[in-house]
């Protein structure tokens, strides 16, 4: 192949027949840099460049003082909001680079590719490369241009050698570039057609048609922008009869465009053109740096290590662009690339350690750069109204993640919880519940945000439920309510309308949950439902929202488990048995959560019936070991049992007529999960019965419940396994009230006076409890 350097015979870029064609790569600062160097050189009258053609009436647009790279083109079926595709655009675009100089010039400037609503139409919105299914050509792996030109000049890596042969040179002519390119891809599309690409032969006429319009009406002085691959068929003579045939007959859906922001890091996969790039930030930084980047580069680095107490001196950054210049000598580059400073920077900066190393790629490399777009910018009522709620609440979009913690008691952060949760409910993900920081507590949410680009389709596609945030999302409740599969669903769709404060939803949502209630006489299903009814009352009552009608639901719900309990845990297997002693736990923690207005001691109470429901599975034969034993662990808890009758209850367990395995079923109901090693450390009794029934196990029955005592004894914590072992190793005795035989440190019965004199200084260290009246 002719070498990359070498002019043809007749360069495509200089041809005084024809208009002048800059093949260019997308997202490149090189072919961007020269694009402005050749528009000033040439001063064409009218600028023609590669992008869906209906964006001719936003492009206007790109020169607003609030339009800010990378940003991107937008398209979506108006009659199917999910069929949507992106053309971006970074600073260093060589795209974006002519249409800025042309509408600071006032120079005339078109989209020529293939319009948005044949694109949509397509059954992949990319139009997948390699494949056409209206041409009727099998599927073909594409050819990577830039891999067979570095291939044909002996080099491995293509976005190397691409940097080495474009983005590293200083030519005086600014066409040259392009022509060499131009030579390129000819000899390229003259070997292997279209590439594997069937669908370009379709764009390609339609820009040609376009380009002949252009020229009708500008005459020859017209420049094109578009990819180097695509510049021998756009000079390639053909009749204006033959491009329109490849264009008849092709799929058609209204389509809607409009600007939206991007981001650096969705620079790096293939959308839109199909030009992932590897390194953005880098390639930003070659374009906003021409004059010593490898100098500017290596200060940013050093900037970005310092602020995080990296220790980086500036004799680091000088040895460290020596040592770029060194091995790009060594390996026979005109310049320092990315991997002579990103080498150079681990050894020098990151002092060989890739840890430092990985938040320069991260930070830098790549980037995390969100453009943003002005507010003339077309869009959908339901954005409108989303930015105007995100801006009174102070709430600004950005690429990298980051930690929002919200204290519900004032207004704004409570909108703020509104808002993220109305969104979620609408499938628009903005906010994430941080794992680990939200619990039973309600005073306090804590969020990971984080604005990806794909979220503008989801707005567009909530848009069919309402032109509000507010107004979609109780549309879209109601509809789930009536399409939910199950109670649990239902449930949990009640306390996502407390959580987003949608009143209005509340009577349809609650209206099919009273009716899918009265029909499920499933136990375990509403068992599974009622731990969210609880924790909406708590996010209702937190946000003063009326919850009464959800409270009456909740509670005869309640009811229903607690009198279907017993019978339902009758005749368990293992399996299902270990699921309902974790259904137990959660059932029991959100009666807890129920208003009652008896007191909890009544026998009256919810609670107290509750607790007769646990005594009865206690003391039940057919019920799982599991089960039982967790009943008896949680009445002991709730201090509804006695010592005295907890060691009961666990010598009949534990006695020899008990089958082994049920035995040590009973066991990790009651001492497994939390809290259940400190109970045995602190009551030796209980201690003393285990220990005799675990080393009276016959030989032939010690292997098969061996598995499920590891598997409690082995989820204590530490401290707490070396306490136990310290116990039995002296011998624990069974102790009655009173006797000395006990852990040091712990008397047989709580003194609540000394409690008391502890609470002042509990309320100085850790404050005021919030839900306590002061």
């Amino acid at each position: 192949m002719t070498a990359l350097a070498t002019a043809p015979a007749e360069p495509l870029a200089r041809r005084a027949d024809g208009p002048l064609l800059l093949g260019v790569r997308h997202h490149g600062p090189g072919s961007a840099r020269g694009v402005a160097a050749a528009l000033d050189a040439a001063r064409p009258d009218a600028v023609l460049i590669e992008g869906p053609a209906e964006a001719d009436a936003l492009a206007a647009l790109a020169a607003d003082p609030e339009m800010r790279p990378p940003v991107a083109l937008l398209a979506h079926a108006v009659d199917d909001p999910g069929r949507a595709a992106f053309w971006p655009f970074a600073a260093f675009s060589p795209e974006w680079t002519a249409l800025r100089w042309a509408l600071a010039r006032g120079v005339p400037v078109r989209f020529v590719d293939l319009p948005a609503a044949h694109t949509l139409a397509a059954a992949d919105p990319t139009w997948g490369d390699g494949e056409d299914e209206a041409d009727g050509c099998a599927p073909v792996d594409p050819l990577d241009p830039l891999a067979a030109l570095a291939g044909a000049a002996g080099r491995e890596d293509p976005e190397e050698w691409w940097e080495d042969v474009v983005e590293h040179r200083g030519d005086t002519d600014p066409l040259a570039p392009f022509e060499a390119l131009a030579e390129a891809m000819t000899a390229l599309r003259e070997r292997y057609g279209h590439g594997g690409r069937p669908r370009d032969l379709v764009r390609e006429a339609h820009m040609r048609l376009k380009l002949r319009a252009a020229r009708k009406e500008f005459g020859d002085a017209v420049a094109v922008v578009c990819g180097a691959w695509h510049v021998p068929a756009l000079a390639r003579r053909t009749t204006a009869t033959a491009d329109r045939a490849l264009l008849k007959g092709l799929p058609k859906v209204r389509a809607q465009l409009t600007w939206v922001p991007w981001t650096h890091r969705r620079l790096a996969r293939r959308s839109g053109y199909g030009a992932g790039i590897e390194s953005p930030g880098w390639y930003g930084h070659l374009f906003a740096a021409p004059d010593r980047p490898v100098e500017r580069w290596m200060t940013r680095v050093a900037g970005l290590l310092r602020e995080a107490d990296h220790p980086v001196s500036s004799a680091h950054v000088i040895e460290a662009v020596r040592l770029a210049g060194a091995l790009a000598a060594l390996r026979g580059r005109p310049r320092p690339g990315l991997a002579e400073t990103t080498d150079a920077v681990r050894a020098v900066l990151c002092e060989g350690s890739d840890v430092p190393l990985a938040l320069v790629r991260d930070r830098l490399v790549v980037g995390e750069d969100l453009g943003e777009v002005p507010a003339a910018a077309p869009a959908v009522p339901l954005q409108r109204d989303l930015d105007r709620l995100r801006r009174s609440l102070r709430l600004t979009p950005a690429a990298e993640e980051r930690e929002l913690d919200l204290d519900l008691r004032g207004d704004t952060d409570a909108a703020r919880s509104r808002l993220l949760h109305r969104l979620r409910l609408l499938g628009v993900d903005w906010g994430l519940p941080a794992a680990g920081r939200t619990g039973t507590g309600t005073f306090r949410e804590s969020w990971r945000l984080r604005w990806q680009p794909e979220l503008h389709v989801r707005v567009v596609e909530a848009g069919v439920w309402g032109t509000t945030v507010e107004a979609a999302a109780t549309a879209r409740a109601e509809s789930l309510a009536l399409t939910a599969a199950g109670l649990g669903e239902i449930t949990g769709l009640a306390e996502r309308c407390l959580l987003g404060g949608l009143t209005d939803a509340l009577p349809a949502v609650l209206g099919a949950l009273a009716d899918r209630a009265a029909l499920d006489t499933d136990v375990a299903h509403l068992a599974d439902a009622l731990p969210a009814l609880a924790r909406a009352l708590r996010y209702g009552d937190v946000r003063g929202t009326d919850t009464a009608a959800l409270a009456d639901v909740a509670t005869g719900l309640a009811e229903r488990i607690r009198v279907g309990l017993p019978p339902a845990c009758a005749g368990l297997d293992a399996d299902a048995a270990d699921r309902m002693r974790e259904r137990l736990d959660a059932v029991h923690t959100a009666i807890a959560l129920l208003p009652d207005p008896a007191p909890a001691d009544d026998p009256a109470a919810l609670a107290s019936r509750w607790a007769d429901a646990l005594r009865r599975l206690a003391g039940a034969e057919r019920v799982p070991g599991v089960v039982r034993g967790r009943a008896v662990r949680i009445l002991l808890d709730e201090g509804r049992l006695t010592d005295d009758e907890t060691a009961r209850l666990l010598g009949l367990a534990l006695s020899p007529g008990a089958p082994p395995a049920d035995a040590a079923a009973w066991i990790d109901g009651f001492v497994g999960g939390p809290g259940g090693g400190l109970l045995l450390v602190h009551d030796e009794r209980l201690l003393a019965l285990l220990d005799g029934w675990l080393t009276g196990v016959p030989d032939e029955a010690f292997t098969d419940v061996l598995p499920l005592l590891r598997r409690t004894f082995g989820a204590y914590e530490p401290g707490v396994r070396r306490s136990l072992g310290e116990l039995v190793a002296r011998g624990p005795k069974a102790a009655g009230p009173g006797s000395a035989a006990r852990v040091p440190g712990f008397a047989a019965a709580l003194d609540e006076e000394r409690a008391d004199g502890v609470l002042p200084l509990l309320a100085l260290v850790l404050g005021p409890d919030p839900e306590v009246p002061a």
